[in-house]
């Protein structure tokens, strides 16, 4: 076996390390990949809004707000009710206050009632304004939510991207690995090295496979988390195609910071909660307010006996009482030579007509009511003490106003310290980005010397595996750079609020 020469050992790493560089530019893609489906960051976050179970959760307070908003404004209007009753009743004996009533029938019965209601004190008018304030107060939540959400899939999707180019990377270390096997294998084959360079360089070859097998399973678990953040379920061999470029920030702190007081959601939104907690201290501050109370309604009543002949036999009854009645009473007057009453006249047996009207009559079961009168009544109550009930609700709307702007103060004051933080972080990485690309190109000039000067007897293997790891790590530290700086830029902007670029 021939030894490699100092242009073929150049010309691999020339090969490999743009290789990687590619695999960290997720524009580029090889044929097979461009037959998977791919993803965008953009794509990936609108995603998420659609389907990522805690956003839609905090979503989904909306809708309670836009109820208590109408449950608000529905308190201005009087409420209504409506009555439907239907009873049977037995016939027999019925006691009332102590005696008994026989009834000979049994009976069906049923009655509506139809209520207006209205009450108001000044209360009613203030929680309109205090629900669309908690309401506002919702929509400043699924904001913030929403941002937070934004700056989770950001955060993940840089991690997938940082698993798959530490992946490619390691791919490119274990090609170098096997180019310096070989550069042993040729030196031993000549005689110019022992057995023990060639063992050493198979441990380094087997150390670079086992990290190209662990990047490779990283990248795959990276990317699974990243579909979790979205919400949906995994899908393999899927391509993320967003490019980062890494540059200088083009803003100051100054701006940053004043960008943070003025968009930063979670600021925002603990500012409204705060507007909200002082309407529900006005809220709570009403109950001392006397109350006026309106009411009125309308109602009927149907009753009937099932046996239809039964009120036909009562009206005979009666008609025969008074028939009888009338002639006594006639009887006495006839006797002090007065007129008669004429009672065969005036009480004359029923008719088969009548009789059917008063069968007809009966049949009123269920829905032909007898009107009630209308009814209508006002009520004026003031509270005076219910056992200091209404003074624990107003001291604790008090305490939940005063606390929300105390979290508005610590938010405010958290804000800034994460907004300085993430830019002399961004700042640092973006320096740190600028190092290491000229020690990884150290680290590729010293391997090539140290391999040539091995090829040529000047130099050990131990030399040529020294300069291995420390252009591995140089590697390594270059990929990690690139990503500390993206990570650090997608950390600045979940601290302003708002994407920067």
């Amino acid at each position: 076996m021939r030894l490699l020469k100092p242009v073929a050992v150049s010309a691999l790493l020339g090969a490999l390390l743009p290789a990687a560089l590619a695999a960290q530019a997720p524009g580029t893609s090889s044929p097979s990949a461009q037959r998977t489906s791919t993803l965008t960051l953009d794509e990936a976050i609108a995603i998420a809004r659609q389907n990522n179970p805690l956003y839609l959760t905090t979503a989904n307070e909306r809708k309670t707000a836009d109820a208590q908003v109408r449950q608000a404004y529905g308190a201005l209007l009087p409420s209504s009710n409506a009555q439907f009753y239907s009873a049977y009743q037995q016939g027999g004996d019925i006691f009332v206050n102590g005696g008994s009533l026989a009834v000979g029938s049994d009976q069906l019965q049923s009655q509506y009632f139809l209520g207006l209601n209205y009450r108001v004190n000044a209360g009613t008018f203030v929680q309109p304004r205090a629900a669309r304030a908690n309401r506002t107060a919702a929509d400043a939540d699924i904001s913030g939510a929403a941002e937070t959400l934004r700056s989770g899939v950001t955060q993940q999707y840089i991690a997938a991207l940082r698993a798959e180019a530490t992946a490619a990377l390691n791919d490119t270390l274990v090609q170098v690995q096997q180019a310096n096997l070989e550069l042993a294998k040729a030196r031993v084959a000549v005689g110019a090295d022992n057995i023990l360079a060639v063992r050493r360089a198979e441990v380094a070859f087997g150390q670079a496979e086992v990290a190209a097998l662990t990047g490779h399973n990283t990248a795959e678990v990276e990317k699974v988390r990243l579909f979790q953040q979205m919400g949906v379920q995994p899908e393999r061999d899927t391509k993320l195609t967003t490019t980062f470029a890494v540059a200088k920030p083009s803003f100051t702190l100054d701006s940053v910071l004043d960008l943070a007081r003025r968009a930063n959601p979670a600021v925002r939104a603990l500012r409204e909660r705060e507007t909200a907690a002082g309407w529900n201290v006005r809220v709570a501050q009403s109950s001392y307010t006397p109350s006026l109370s309106l009411s009125t309604g309308w109602s009927g009543t149907s009753f009937q006996y099932t046996n239809s002949d039964f009120p036909v036999q009562q009206a005979i009854d009666q008609n025969q009482g008074r028939f009888a009645s009338c002639m006594s009473q006639d009887s006495i007057r006839l006797a002090l030579s007065m007129t008669s009453l004429g009672c065969n006249a005036r009480f004359a047996p029923l008719t088969a007509t009548q009789q059917d009207a008063i069968r007809s009559s009966n049949n009123a079961f269920p829905f032909k009511f007898q009107r009630s009168p209308l009814t209508f009544s006002a009520l004026i109550s003031i509270p005076i003490f219910d056992n200091f009930q209404r003074e624990q609700r107003v001291e604790q709307a008090q305490v939940d106003r005063d606390n929300a702007r105390l979290n508005v103060k610590s938010r405010e004051l958290q804000a800034t310290a994460d907004v300085t933080q993430g830019y002399l972080n961004l700042v640092t990485a973006a320096r740190t980005v600028e190092l290491q690309e000229v020690n990884a190109q150290r680290a590729r000039e010293e391997l090539t010397y140290a391999q040539e000067r091995y090829r040529v007897g000047a130099a050990t293997f131990l030399d040529v595996t020294t300069a291995s790891g420390s252009f591995v790590q140089a590697q390594v530290d270059r990929v990690n750079s690139i990503y500390e700086y993206h990570r650090a830029f997608a950390a600045l902007e979940a601290a302003v609020g708002r994407p920067l670029r």
